[in-house]
């Protein structure tokens, strides 16, 4: 009998124990604040790309002239934490230089380590009386993040827009979501640091956007309308400071209004098919920049750009695929140099022609992509500039 008693004190007494360690646990997370309401989901993700890169100018008069060849580097690596159920956020780093639309990084200088900038750096709240549907987002963050994007006709897709944006309908990781999608967003272009003249006053850019996303009968339909105004813009700027191209926009003013969508649906339970439609229209007018020179100001018959894309697959898993084609037109005042900087050497605006892509997904986070694209410019005599990309991309 004593010895039941002094085993059931010893089980008693480890129990004890092991009660106390567990309570000092916790008590020392408590204090750490590693509890339920203040534990962080850091959500790391990144990508490398390594791409070989090919650009031959088709000149007519000229027989066997050269291209120009290179091997370039992308990388991004992010941090996106889920503070809690009302407050995230992100920071990520990227290859590049100067240059607004482009990550690339050419291998060209004898070694030399390359440089690694901020690329993203926002804070994102959003608040949970409004169910989680509404993102109040400050600081720097991708374009496709930040606005409702079906392609590149009016944004690059390495652009990261810096400022205030409001959302409706978007996730905290910035996919719409079924139903009205709405943004606004208030972004800053250029800062002048003078008070002298009067007329130099700082760049902004106002972007307002409504969607709808929904299925209809296994049929997937996004259709949209945007609004970008460009305030202060009417500025010179010269090459790689900060676009591929030099560009003038004095006297000239921006307000684009894009309408977008795109219909998709399934050949096979593995093979879907979309089609992308995007149609943008500069509403500032000649009037609004009396024109007092060769190609100043704004031309009113050279204000519309439209994209069409055909794409069959996907290749989200190893084995699969997809083949797309685009055909873009962009007259010369129909939008500004924030436009996809790949066709025409970054030409910009002013151009016409097409882009045929494969991507072939090999092993598991690694794809295989090869691009072609082919343009002119619509109003000057020049050559047909012929492109071609490789691209290896491990996304993790």
């Amino acid at each position: 009998m004593n010895f039941e008693v002094s085993k059931r004190k010893t089980h008693t007494t480890q129990l004890e124990n092991i009660m106390k360690k567990i309570a000092l646990l916790v008590g020392l997370a408590a204090s750490l604040g590693f509890n339920n309401a203040q534990a962080v989901d850091w959500n790391w993700k990144g990508d490398i790309r390594y791409r070989y890169q090919s650009d031959l100018a088709d000149y007519d008069s000229i027989d066997g002239e050269n291209s120009r060849d290179r091997h370039r580097l992308r990388v991004r690596i992010g941090v996106y934490p889920w503070i809690n159920e009302e407050l995230s956020a992100g920071v990520q780093l990227s290859s590049g230089g100067t240059e607004t639309t482009s990550r690339n990084e050419s291998l060209d200088d004898a070694f030399i380590a390359d440089t690694i900038l901020l690329n993203e750096a926002f804070i994102d709240y959003h608040p949970m009386w409004f169910d989680g549907n509404v993102n109040i987002i400050l600081g720097k963050r991708s374009v496709g993040s930040t606005l409702v994007t079906v392609n590149d006709l009016v944004w690059d897709s390495d652009l990261t827009f810096e400022g205030a944006t409001l959302q409706y309908g978007k996730d905290g990781f910035g996919k719409e979501k079924d139903g009205l999608n709405a943004v606004a967003g208030y972004y800053f272009l250029k800062e002048e640091k003078v008070v002298s003249p009067d007329d130099a006053k700082d760049a902004y850019l106002f972007a307002g956007q409504l969607g709808y996303k929904t299925e209809v009968s296994d049929i997937r339909v996004m259709l949209g309308v945007g609004y970008y105004d460009y305030i202060n813009f009417n500025k010179s700027y010269s090459s790689g400071n900060p676009f591929k191209n030099a560009v003038n926009y004095i006297q000239k003013d921006f307000n684009i209004v894009e309408i977008f969508g795109n219909v998709g649906g399934q050949i096979t339970e593995t093979l879907p098919w979309k089609i992308t439609a995007q149609y943008a229209f500069n509403t500032a007018s000649q009037a609004d920049w009396p024109t007092v020179g060769p190609n100043t100001g704004i031309d009113d018959s050279k204000r519309d750009s439209y994209l069409v894309e055909l794409m069959v697959g996907d290749a989200k898993q190893p084995g699969q695929w997809s083949l797309y084609g685009d055909y873009v037109y962009i007259e010369r005042d129909a939008m500004t140099a924030f436009t996809d900087s790949d066709r025409f050497d970054g030409l910009g605006t002013d151009l016409e022609g097409f882009k045929i892509g494969l991507v072939y997904h090999l092993v598991q986070n690694l794809t295989l992509g090869f691009t072609y694209f082919n343009f002119q410019q619509i109003d000057v005599d020049s050559p047909r500039v012929h492109t071609f990309m490789a691209d290896a991309v491990v996304k993790f």
